[in-house]
């Protein structure tokens, strides 16, 4: 039977010697001319004849090849389970052989299995201390594990010996910003794109260094020379097959939402889109062979002129959409405002938006004003701690205001949240397609509070608040609040984005801000408790993408 169907195949060749042998040239035959699924049925036929064939050196080769010909075709045709099974077969037969360790390795790379992919990468180096591609491949690896210590080890030897490499340079470069070597990470960038000047991913690496080191016009110029290199940056699925393709809009210098995690091991193959204010864009060049949108563009403040073009690009994509730009555009601090009017146990402060240029006097300021003291105050952008105050009379709120003359400021009511044990307390929940996941606790004694800047890594008490009210948010947020964050969330319309808030003396839920540009990592080393609870937002994500995708 399997000689017949050699012979069927090739009808030209005669059968000589072993038959495992020729199916085993046959599958190197098809897959030469890219036949994958002829390829891996020829190869699997091969082990078959092997059954029967006398044992020996001979056929002991044979099998190693047929085994790691399998493998490979494999991996071609999107079987990695398959493929996986018989690289291991191979390498049990023939442990020296450097490549196929390396292939498999970078077959548990592709599907996400960092950690196999490290350990196997390390036994081809000990076949062949000096692989290039088992060592290149081994930094990704390690770089996706967050061993950048490590990482960085590899890649300076490699570059010691390619100095010429222009993507060795490109991932040093990553390493240096993830280890905080900024200026170091902004010269292997540079040289990348001295080696490369087609190299828009520096390039935009570039632009986006130089934005946090304060220098726009040097970021400003390198966002547009990357997009008019490279308008579209592709990035494939973590797994093959990809699921499906989606479309990311992304602002080059506004705020965007922060994906590192979230896109982390994605089945999907991500197309992104940097957006100018200034550009037509054509969307029969961007909408192709894609099933979702999603919409990165996430401070209003900071890309209020951008929206507008992100907004009306979405709508001739008619695809599913994830945050349009419009919904964007209603998180503003003062428009959340005017959107949670009337809630039931709810408070929203009062927030007003002076303009630029505006009288800053301490008596237009208590004219202007139709909250009393305190008065928190920041010019419009800012996020975090960056130039936010609080102030008891108008004298120094119109000295701080001063010092921005250019700029729009918000100011806020100041709604007092202390607890009764005089500690303050900020919980944020993450808003996911209708679900709402509690992401963090804050804890401090001070109003303005930010898990970083806390003393809560030295604080095991609140450490364990933090893991109760993760694990069981209904012990602290009662059905009221619940309702009362339900009701917020259909508001503000948006299918993803993140609400930071309080409980007040009389139990009410004080808004502090809700918007689509919150954080949500996973590097919690010091509170590994967080675990389940960003796991289930990373789900709940992927779960949404999932069902966008779907329904278009």
């Amino acid at each position: 039977m399997l000689a017949a169907s050699f012979a069927i195949a090739f009808p030209d060749a005669g059968i000589v010697g072993s038959l495992a042998a020729h199916f085993l040239r046959a599958g190197r035959k098809y897959d030469g001319v890219g036949k994958t699924k002829d390829a891996v049925a020829a190869f699997q036929r091969g082990l078959a004849a092997a059954e029967s064939e006398p044992a020996g050196p001979e056929l002991d080769a044979t099998l190693t090849q047929l085994h790691e010909g399998l493998a490979d075709a494999a991996v071609l045709g999107g079987d990695p389970e398959l493929a996986a099974t018989h690289y291991r077969a191979a390498l049990q037969l023939s442990p020296h052989l450097t490549d196929c360790w390396c292939r498999f390795a970078n077959l548990q790379f592709k599907v996400g299995k960092y950690q196999e992919a490290i350990a196997l990468y390390l036994q081809a180096l000990k076949r062949n201390s000096r692989h290039w591609a088992a060592r290149a491949n081994l930094a990704q690896a390690l770089m996706a594990t967050q061993q950048y210590i490590l990482a960085k080890a590899v890649l300076l030897e490699l570059n010691g010996e390619r100095p010429q490499d222009a993507r060795i340079h490109f991932q040093l470069g990553k390493t240096r910003f993830e280890l905080n070597e900024v200026e170091l990470a902004l010269q292997s960038f540079q040289q990348a794109v001295t080696l490369n000047p087609a190299d828009a991913e520096s390039i935009n690496w570039i632009g986006a260094l130089r934005q946090t080191m304060g220098d726009s016009a040097g970021a400003q110029a390198a966002y547009a020379e990357a997009a008019r290199i490279q308008p579209l940056i592709s990035r494939p699925a973590a797994r093959s097959p990809a699921e499906f393709r989606l479309l990311a809009l992304y602002a080059p210098f506004g705020g965007n939402t922060p994906t590192e995690y979230l896109f982390q091991d994605a089945f999907y193959d991500t197309d992104t889109l940097a957006l100018f204010a200034s550009r037509d864009y054509d969307d029969t060049l961007f909408g192709g062979n894609v099933q979702l949108v999603i919409n990165l563009i996430s401070d209003a403040d900071q890309t209020d002129a951008l929206l507008p073009v992100a907004a009306d690009l979405v709508d001739r994509f008619s695809l599913p959409t994830v945050n349009h730009p419009r919904r964007i555009g209603m998180t503003t601090r003062d428009a959340v405002v005017r959107l949670l009017e009337g809630i039931p146990n709810c408070r929203v402060p009062n927030a007003l938006r002076l303009k630029a240029g505006a009288d800053r006097s301490p008596d237009a300021l208590r004219t202007m004003l139709a909250f009393s003291s305190p008065i928190l105050a920041r010019p419009v952008g800012t996020h975090g701690g960056d130039d936010f105050e609080k102030f008891e009379d108008h004298a120094p709120l119109a000295a701080f205001l001063s010092q921005h003359p250019d700029r729009d400021c918000y100011l806020t009511q100041y709604i007092d949240y202390r607890s009764g044990d005089g500690y303050f307390r900020k919980y944020r929940f993450i808003f996911i397609d209708g679900e709402i996941l509690p992401y963090h606790l804050c804890i401090g004694s001070d109003w303005k509070l930010h898990h970083i800047s806390t003393d809560m890594a030295n604080q095991p008490w609140m450490q364990r608040e933090e893991e109760a009210f993760l694990n069981e948010p209904d012990a602290v947020f009662a059905a009221a609040h619940h309702q009362a964050l339900q009701t917020i969330r259909q508001r503000v319309g948006l299918e993803y984005c993140g609400i930071d808030c309080a409980l007040d003396a009389c139990g009410n839920l004080v808004v502090f801000e809700v918007n689509a540009s919150m954080l949500v990592h996973a590097r919690n080393e010091d509170f590994p408790y967080k675990a389940p609870a960003v796991s289930r937002i990373k789900h709940a994500f992927d779960e949404m993408l999932r069902r966008f995708a779907k329904s278009g």
